[in-house]
């Protein structure tokens, strides 16, 4: 197994912190991984991206030109990336927030409303919780218990408090995608 996934949105929608926890899970499974930021000098509400690229060999590179999957938060995000993808690969993208139509006939786009269910949960924020929910369910790399055990070992302290709810967000996410 040899593969990627670009994670994009705006600062603030939890980006990199989906990719971190991705990233664990992926290790945790025995996998080995990179985990690759880019971010602008705005951060919030400006373009954040990561890259995660994951192997059951040596990974050789963090960077991808031509990424396998994309998780597109938003509508630019969408815009950027919708090209890039390689063909035969996979968009998971926020319906909520992208209104714009598939460009390829190559490429598997699964549409899933996150911000609204993030909403309806009570935290749009938990929206970037649901997109991974739905990635890892229709591109099976790791278990949700994995994402699951990473989130428990990661909201402690203070955070701990979100735990419930970002797992109800995984769950539903996971339910999005037939």
């Amino acid at each position: 197994m040899d593969s990627n996934v670009l994670i994009a949105g705006f600062g603030g929608q939890g980006v990199l912190f989906i990719g971190q926890l991705f990233a664990n899970a992926c290790m945790n499974e025995g996998l080995n991984v990179t985990w690759f930021p880019a971010y602008g000098a705005e951060m919030r509400g400006g373009t954040v991206n990561c890259t995660v690229c994951m192997s059951d060999e040596e990974v050789a590179c963090a960077y991808v030109d031509k990424p396998v999957n994309v998780i597109a938060l938003n509508g630019p995000s969408f815009e950027r990336f919708e090209s890039q993808v390689v063909s035969g690969g996979t968009m998971i993208v926020n319906s909520s927030l992208v209104k714009a139509e598939p460009k390829r006939k190559d490429i598997t786009y699964k549409f899933v409303p996150m911000t609204e269910i993030a909403t309806d949960l009570g935290n749009q924020k938990m929206a970037n919780i649901v997109s991974l929910g739905a990635f890892i369910k229709a591109l099976p790399f790791v278990k949700k218990d994995s994402v699951i055990d990473v989130m428990k070992s990661k909201l402690t302290g203070k955070k701990a408090q979100m735990l419930e709810g970002n797992i109800l967000a995984l769950d539903k996410g996971f339910a999005s995608i037939n």
